[in-house]
């Protein structure tokens, strides 16, 4: 049976989906297509730098780190002390969803645990350490600090149950 590789069949289907309907929206507005068009190039090439950048970052970073250390202090022995540090590591940092997931793509296939990643990827998207103190202006202190906390605990619960649906 040939195994299916589920990332690039994503990405030709969203392929698709886009170009579908940018052809579609060309048909029926030749003016908003190319606006569309210009205003998806111009991220394009203004995100570029900061995505080229991060990616030799963790090129680097795992080509000076060995697939052996990550799988020994992320990987499944590593235990739940690697889960709680990758939560907080998460928590505690801010790095956009474009580059966190080729990251945690990396991390998985040096050897880090599903839970681990889980954890980092979870705390990283449902907590907000850095705008909190916004959200203390604005929300209050135990509205705020109670957010982060539910999210922090609801993370480390996804993150354990992605751990068992993945194993």
């Amino acid at each position: 049976m040939e195994e299916v590789n589920l990332s690039s069949t994503f990405t030709w289907s969203t392929y698709v989906i886009v170009f579908g309907a940018l052809g579609i929206l060309a048909l029926r507005d030749r003016a908003k297509a190319k606006q569309a068009l210009k205003i998806a190039v111009k991220s394009f090439f203004g995100m570029l730098p900061i995505l080229l950048a991060f990616i030799g970052l963790i090129g680097l970073l795992l080509g000076l780190v060995s697939p052996e250390i990550i799988a020994r202090y992320l990987g499944q022995g590593a235990g739940w002390s690697a889960t709680l540090t990758a939560l907080f590591l998460g928590a505690a940092l801010y790095i956009a969803s474009l580059v966190s997931i080729p990251l945690a793509a990396s991390l998985l296939r040096a050897g880090a645990s599903v839970t681990t990643v889980a954890a980092f990827l979870t705390g990283l998207m449902m907590v907000n350490t850095l705008t909190l103190p916004l959200e203390i202006k604005h929300l209050g202190k135990k509205m705020a600090l109670s957010r982060n906390l539910l999210n922090l605990l609801f993370a480390l619960v996804i993150a354990i149950v992605i751990g068992m649906v993945l194993k």
